[in-house]
């Protein structure tokens, strides 16, 4: 794949991805606007199935509304509540940390830049880039393990991680691609251009690969 086929490219993962569910996280944005439940519920789907997160997540929030919500829960009874999320141990505790490290480092709100929200506990740079995108609708290029390899395997660019990802696509993705680009290519990754075995013989955009004549599978 070429930068010139970004365009094209593009318009095609846009229709696949209004035949596909939304990830969850932009499910979470359609049912509300909150930054925060937006930002925990990212912070849950790290490492996470889809459908495990959307469970978890609404069933956390009839509990909590608001960060402070959590001082009321103790780490037991938040690890039962988030249970089976991946490290849910973990998640937990950071989860009892946020709202105190709001406060202290941001009044209280949840910020919108990525240098402020990779202070949190538990956001790291794909988590701050998608909630910068979803919460707030601000240009952002987040770049989860579908991105990563699936960028690569298109031959788009040639990186090692997903922060090398990151950076490439800052440089020759179009901004006005920058906050769609994650969703459509984790839809993409879940259905068609699986880790293993994607299924090439009837991938839309498989003209623009690289694997073209390289091998394909069903």
């Amino acid at each position: 794949m070429k930068i010139s086929d970004i365009p094209a490219v593009n318009r095609i993962l846009k229709r696949e991805y209004a035949r596909h569910e939304a990830p969850v996280v932009e499910l979470t944005k359609a049912r509300t606007d909150d930054p925060f439940q937006i930002l925990v519920t990212t912070i849950l789907s790290a490492r996470t199935k889809d459908d495990t997160t959307a469970a978890v997540s609404a069933r956390l929030f009839k509990m909590v509304k608001k960060p402070h919500d959590f001082d009321r829960l103790t780490l037991k009874q938040l690890e039962k509540l988030i249970f089976p999320i991946g490290f849910y141990h973990t998640k937990a505790r950071r989860l009892k940390a946020l709202a105190g490290e709001l406060d202290r480092l941001f009044g209280g709100r949840i910020p919108e830049t990525i240098e402020e929200l990779v202070e949190l506990p538990g956001v790291g740079r794909k988590v701050a880039n998608l909630v910068r995108a979803v919460a707030f609708d601000k240009p952002a290029v987040c770049v989860d393990v579908h991105v990563h390899r699936i960028c690569n395997r298109l031959g788009l660019i040639r990186t090692k991680d997903p922060f090398a990802t990151e950076m490439a696509l800052r440089n020759i993705l179009p901004v006005r691609y920058w906050i769609t680009w994650n969703s459509y290519l984790v839809s993409f990754g879940q259905t068609l251009c699986t880790p293993v075995g994607p299924r090439c013989s009837i991938c839309p955009i498989h003209r623009y690969c690289s694997r073209v004549g390289v091998t394909r599978h069903r």
